[in-house]
């Protein structure tokens, strides 16, 4: 079980490089005192047939697939949430392929740190805080959401997407450890997502960082509470984030949508799976009507901050994310919407792999960098 207690403050160098302001000409190179990293796409691949679920999926992603299906052969929505939060996640399956190739995982001149703050209704959290080496003091802040559904997961299993953020942006990225489903019901992880928010803008400077320049970013479920934080503040009178990063986002309550009915037997992500995170994230399915949730539905969109939305092509939410593109754009705010194809749900943190990831990677951040200016 995590501990929500923890209170210290842990230094741990992250040294190497990853270099990736380079990865959107899709090259590694290596820089002074930096460990050159795969080139993306051309040395792990496999060359098994595709599969009937995804015919588009480009033999770098279903390397990554089938170790994954290696590591972990049960299917997570057959075990209970404790049992699931155990399993190999697709961060070990990357971390197995680069050991089979001899390849150092993804490093950055990064400094990570650790600290409990106050979550919703005052319960104790925990935050990851990755500072770039070269940072001083009131440098950009990147609140961070991970995914898993509300149920599984943790930063450290989303960790190669905070460090590819921090190195890339120059930003401190703070990343939630906000509490899990089923012990932790909605709207739970969506308040103690909106209370980090809440402290890193009363307390941006005790970690080096400008409480004027926040963005929030966050996968899945966190691209989801990415939204639902920025509606949160704008309507409990917070000053709203710079940005708003949002991937592969859970943004509708519909599992009949092109996209669902497409990729429903789909890897890692599926309509089974989605059904067994709302089972345990939702009081009722009542749930699933919240703002909060519906946010192409129910939301009132009006008024954020510009939105850069990633989306994957051989992902159930596909259709949402393009849902929520439109929703935005209707109501005023802008919207920068890339779909990258043959690749799936969670590949944002694989670029050590894929340059879909790569290229993903450079495009967050250099609209992160444009909203800090």
């Amino acid at each position: 079980m995590k501990n929500h207690l923890l209170n210290y403050t842990r230094n741990v160098s992250v040294r190497g490089g990853i270099c990736l302001s380079l990865l959107a000409a899709l090259t590694v190179a290596s820089c002074s005192d930096h460990r050159q990293l795969v080139q993306p796409g051309q040395s792990i691949q496999s060359n098994s047939p595709k599969p009937s679920w995804g015919p588009t999926i480009t033999p770098q992603m279903l390397a990554v697939i089938e170790e994954l299906g290696r590591l972990n052969p049960t299917p997570l929505q057959t075990l209970s949430a404790q049992q699931a939060r155990t399993k190999p996640s697709f961060k070990d399956a990357v971390n197995s392929l680069l050991d089979k190739n001899k390849i150092a995982p993804p490093q950055a001149a990064v400094t990570k740190s650790e600290r409990t703050i106050p979550g919703y209704n005052g319960t104790p959290i925990r935050i990851v805080v990755y500072t770039p080496n070269s940072v001083k003091s009131s440098a950009p802040v990147i609140v961070y959401m991970h995914g898993g559904g509300w149920v599984i997961a943790n930063p450290e299993v989303y960790e190669y997407s905070t460090l590819a953020l921090a190195q890339n942006t120059g930003a401190v990225v703070v990343s939630v450890d906000y509490r899990l489903a089923p012990e932790n019901k909605f709207p739970t992880a969506h308040e103690d997502s909106y209370a980090a928010y809440q402290w890193v803008k009363q307390n941006a400077a005790s970690i080096g960082g400008n409480p004027d320049k926040v963005a929030l970013a966050g996968e899945s479920a966190g691209g989801n509470m990415a939204i639902a934080v920025a509606m949160m503040a704008r309507d409990r009178g917070l000053a709203l984030p710079v940005h708003i990063l949002s991937v592969f986002p859970v943004a509708n309550n519909d599992l009949n949508t092109p996209s669902y009915n497409t990729y429903a037997d789909a890897m890692p992500l599926n309509r089974p799976l989605v059904m067994w995170f709302v089972d345990k994230y939702f009081n009722s399915m009542a749930d699933g009507d919240s703002p909060y949730i519906s946010l192409v539905d129910v939301a009132d969109l009006r008024g954020l901050p510009p939105v850069t939305i990633i989306g994957a092509e051989i992902d159930p939410l596909q259709s949402e994310g393009m849902q929520l593109r439109d929703k935005l754009q209707s109501v005023g705010v802008p919207v920068t919407y890339q779909l990258y194809t043959g690749i799936t749900h969670e590949f944002f943190g694989m670029y050590s792999i894929l340059p879909e990831a790569a290229q993903a990677q450079a495009l967050a951040a250099r609209q992160l960098v444009a909203a800090f200016k």
